[in-house]
């Protein structure tokens, strides 16, 4: 199964780290926070990743060149100009870096990769968040009904979901007073949900997800373990210290 990340965006509440680098590459333990991402993801089988790329994109495709050269040992003779990799590098991901336009929406960005993802389910989530979701539950959850969202408590600064038993009702510009639900991110769609994304100025939030909501095509899977994401220098602290 397909993994899309969205990758693009500018990162504005984080611009500490992101006037020099696009926000999945800002670092958490040493790796950049999408490394992180796709080992969760690859933990649990799933190792064909889409990265849609906007803001800064390059570094992102230099990274995983720099991945591939620089993981594991390597013989050079100099004097031959020969390089003899051996082996090291454990990670059998395939990684599609894609470049979804500098000024994309979350939506259009899924929309631009409509024909490598148009052949069944497939999973989508944000380069800046993480979790400790068990993903095969996830998928198997989504088989159940065939509509999916993923929530997760929130911080009260964000916005909330609303249920109607499995389904999200609707989205709440504030949190709920309490114990709120939020969309934490971890998604899973069929191809259907193309219908709903025309162009680059498709908002994946407002243009599928709050639509399909409505027409009770969303499922809600509630996860309340660890869920984290990092959009502000503390939210990076706070991951780095963990």
């Amino acid at each position: 199964m397909k993994v899309v990340i969205l990758a693009g965006g500018l990162g504005t509440r984080l611009a500490e780290e992101t006037e020099i680098k696009p926000k999945p590459m800002v670092e958490i333990g040493g790796r950049p926070i999408l490394w992180h991402i796709l080992k969760h993801y690859a933990h649990y089988g799933f190792k064909e990743f889409f990265v849609a790329l906007g803001y800064k994109g390059e570094m992102i495709k230099r990274f995983f060149l720099d991945y591939f050269n620089l993981n594991g040992n390597m013989t050079v003779r100099l004097a031959k100009c020969e390089v003899e990799r051996h082996a090291g590098i454990s990670d059998d991901w395939t990684v599609h870096l894609m470049d979804t336009g500098q000024e994309t929406n979350t939506g259009g960005r899924i929309k631009r990769l409509e024909a490598g993802l148009k052949d069944g389910t497939f999973m989508v989530t944000y380069g800046d968040g993480v979790c400790d979701i068990n993903l095969q539950e996830l998928i198997k959850f989504h088989h159940s009904h065939g509509r999916i969202g993923t929530a997760v408590r929130p911080p009260s600064r964000f916005g909330g979901m609303i249920f109607g038993g499995n389904l999200v009702a609707e989205f709440s510009e504030k949190p709920q007073i309490g114990e709120g639900w939020i969309n934490g991110g971890f998604m899973v769609f069929e191809p259907a949900i193309f219908k709903y994304l025309v162009g680059d100025k498709s908002v994946l939030e407002v243009d599928a997800l709050e639509r399909m909501a409505a027409a009770r095509q969303l499922g809600a899977y509630r996860h309340d373990r660890f869920w984290q994401c990092m959009d502000t220098l503390r939210d990076k602290r706070l991951l780095e210290n963990l």
